[in-house]
């Protein structure tokens, strides 16, 4: 037969043989063939690594007498005779001796062979016994932690279809480990970035580097209804000899890390949002402001629509005793949506009022004073959180599907509601909504109360203030009049501001400006009792020097108080006027065709401060001059220095032509800012 000559001339082939590719020649296994007679007819390279013997000197040779030490020849000569005469194979380990003298235990594998002459022979397959005893431990150890790792695993082809799974991604990913077999890779992914996967995948094949930790979020369809979260990790798999057989995946479910990780940013981005709204809601004493600040902070770290909604009542300070179960009239304070929506248009706009039926939510979220959260809303909610039926089917276009109410409650007392609705926003609000809302609430209801507080006492004291002005003509005997009055828009409350224009005997006029330091009611008392003095003493033709003394003395009886005041009269006689100043602003004097300037008069000191006298000055007023008489709130401010705005004054009367009602507007326009802390009278004469 031609074994001797294959035997004979495969040293020669081996080194053009390929590199070793599979697991019998990881296990190097031997093939030794025999004849009748016990000798070797076919020895492969195989045998000659394991036994020692090159093929020269183990071809043709007896196979027990070289392999088998004496003692245990005769049961290795009767297993072999009983092989080649029934045909039966035999399986196990025996001790064979190598080349070397020492014994090693082989298993082998025997069986006959026939061939087409009808010759027989006795064909062994041997392997070293320990290294084969490892390997079988290595693969059981393998398929046990493969098995019951809770690592997802498997072995995708170079096309990434399944190979092999373990029941851990089983569970994972919803599908049984036969039904990946042979399925692409993104066919069971429940990831939404499953071609990025798939990318990096092809990437590990080309390359052979590794791609270790890769974060991925999805929703598998065991559990639909919530994120769940996995590291990924690839590997290229090879063959001894470098051959790619694919790619090995690891998944490792980590959505409890994910859970935590992401509660603790949504716990770090709650602290964020309520100190956000603590420096920018409730930064000014103005309710609808305040309302607005919170809407804008709501919407979109809250919700996708929020509007805020005050009781009128409470907004027009008119305390209520216990709530009933009827409806409530509110007025809408602020709207706010994070994107464009029709949602909007249901929302009732900004300063309307509108009457809502007790069973609607937001008036159950009054009445009770307790958040009212819709997780989910149906089509039965709709009519409870809309005005009317339009409203409705407005907030279901807009495809509102989660509501939450919370109060306003302020001192014990609801306010109102903050109205909150999730349209583009997947997720329910649940209940860290709703604490973070109470607590967005709780935080601008007491901005907005101490807002409604402060606007009702500043309304009373301005309305008190309005009332003690005078509705003077706009004309006297040889003078023409304007004068404006503005409250401070910043201040907590009015001040005690005031002029005055008195007809007097003899067609005079006085003049008055005055500046009670102060603000509040009580300021804007005095004002009224000093102005009723000062038309008093006015009226008996006194000299202004004379009527300030006595007004000093009147003042000196009230508590705590300091007023300046500026008093002139003007006789059209003559064109003389008369002016006394008690540490007031001196006046302007714009005359045509010379720059304006400030009267030089002694200051004098303020009323209250008892004991001191004040001088009277008397000034021409030519046909056309102009006299502006003002308190300090026109040009003091707190960030320039009081000269350079009196400049600033002066600068702005450069046409005393303008009519007197423009000439106001300009000194107001120009040297008055929004949040000027201070109110401002003001007067401006004409001689004609």
């Amino acid at each position: 037969m031609a074994v001797d000559s294959f035997a004979a001339g495969h040293d020669e082939q081996r080194a053009g043989l390929p590199r070793p590719t599979g697991l019998l020649d990881v296990l190097s296994v031997a093939a030794v063939a025999l004849d009748t007679r016990g000798r070797i007819v076919f020895w492969t390279p195989q045998a000659e690594e394991l036994f020692g013997y090159s093929s020269q000197e183990a071809l043709g040779k007896h196979a027990a007498r070289l392999l088998i030490h004496p003692e245990h020849l005769q049961a290795v000569v009767s297993l072999f005779t009983e092989v080649l005469e029934t045909g039966r194979g035999w399986a196990g380990a025996f001790p064979v001796r190598h080349k070397d003298g020492s014994s090693r235990l082989t298993e082998f594998r025997t069986m006959r062979l026939l061939d087409d002459l009808g010759d027989v022979y006795a064909l062994g397959i041997a392997a070293d016994h320990t290294l084969l005893q490892r390997v079988e431990t290595d693969l059981a150890l393998c398929e046990q932690l493969i098995n019951q790792s809770p690592i997802g695993l498997a072995l995708l082809d170079p096309d990434l279809r399944y190979l092999l799974v373990n029941p851990a991604l089983e569970r994972i990913d919803g599908t049984a480990a036969e039904e990946h077999i042979g399925r692409h890779l993104r066919e069971t992914l429940p990831f939404p970035d499953v071609d990025t996967v798939e990318s990096a995948l092809r990437q590990v094949l080309t390359t052979g580097t590794p791609l270790l930790d890769q974060y991925h979020v999805g929703r598998p369809p065991a559990d639909p209804d919530h994120e769940h979260a996995w590291s990924l990790s690839f590997y290229r798999l090879e063959d001894p000899g470098g051959r790619v057989l694919g790619a090995a995946a690891s998944v490792v479910d980590v959505t409890e890390r994910h859970r935590a990780a992401a509660e603790a940013d949504r716990a770090r981005r709650r602290l964020a949002l309520i100190a956000d709204a603590s420096a920018r809601v409730g930064t000014t004493l103005d309710v609808e402001q305040t309302a607005h600040e919170l809407a804008e902070i709501a919407a979109p770290a809250l919700a996708d629509v929020a509007a805020v909604d005050v009781l009128d009542a409470a907004l027009s300070c008119r305390r209520k005793g216990r709530p009933d179960n009827g409806p409530e009239l509110f007025r809408a304070l602020a709207l706010k949506a994070a994107h464009p929506t029709v949602a909007l248009r249901a929302a009732d706009p900004p300063g309307d009022v509108a009457a809502y039926a007790g069973d609607r939510l937001v008036t159950l979220c009054v009445h009770s004073g307790r958040p009212v959260l819709v997780r989910h809303v149906g089509p039965h909610d709709l009519p409870r959180i809309a005005r009317d039926a339009s409203a409705g089917t407005l907030l279901a276009q807009a495809g509102v599907h989660s509501y939450l109410a919370v109060p306003l409650i302020a001192h014990g007392e609801v306010l109102g509601a903050l109205d909150l609705k999730r349209t583009r926003n997947p997720a329910p609000f649940d209940e860290d909504d709703v604490l973070l809302a109470t607590e967005l609430a709780g935080r601008a209801a007491v901005a907005i109360d101490n807002a409604r507080w402060f606007q009702s006492v500043r309304n009373t004291a301005l309305t008190l203030q309005r009332s003690l002005l005078p509705d003077h003509s706009a004309h006297h005997t040889g003078l023409e009049l304007a004068s404006r009055y503005q409250p401070a828009q910043a201040t907590s409350e009015v001040g005690g501001d005031w002029y005055d224009v008195i007809p007097l005997a003899d067609d005079k006029t006085a003049l008055v400006v005055g500046d009670v330091m102060g603000n509040g009611i009580d300021a804007a008392a005095t004002m009224g009792r000093l102005r009723t003095a000062t038309c008093a003493y006015a009226d008996v033709d006194l000299a202004p020097g004379a009527v300030l003394q006595h007004l000093d003395k009147i003042t000196c009886d009230l508590e705590h108080y300091i007023v300046t005041c500026l008093y002139a009269v003007y006789d059209p006689r003559t064109g003389r006027c008369s002016i006394a100043n008690a540490g007031h602003m001196p006046p302007a004097l714009a005359r045509p065709g010379d720059p304006p300037r400030l009267l030089e008069l002694p200051a004098g000191a303020p009323l209250g401060v008892g004991g001191v006298r004040f001088e009277t000055t008397t000034v021409a007023l030519r046909p056309g001059d102009l006299l502006v008489l003002y308190t300090d709130g026109l040009v003091e401010t707190r960030q320039h220095d009081i000269d350079d705005r009196l400049n600033a004054l002066l600068d702005l009367l450069d046409e005393p032509h303008r009519p007197l009602e423009e000439t106001c507007d300009v000194l107001l326009y120009g040297l008055r800012n929004p949040d000027d802390h201070d109110d401002v009278a003001l007067l401006v004469a004409r001689a004609l």
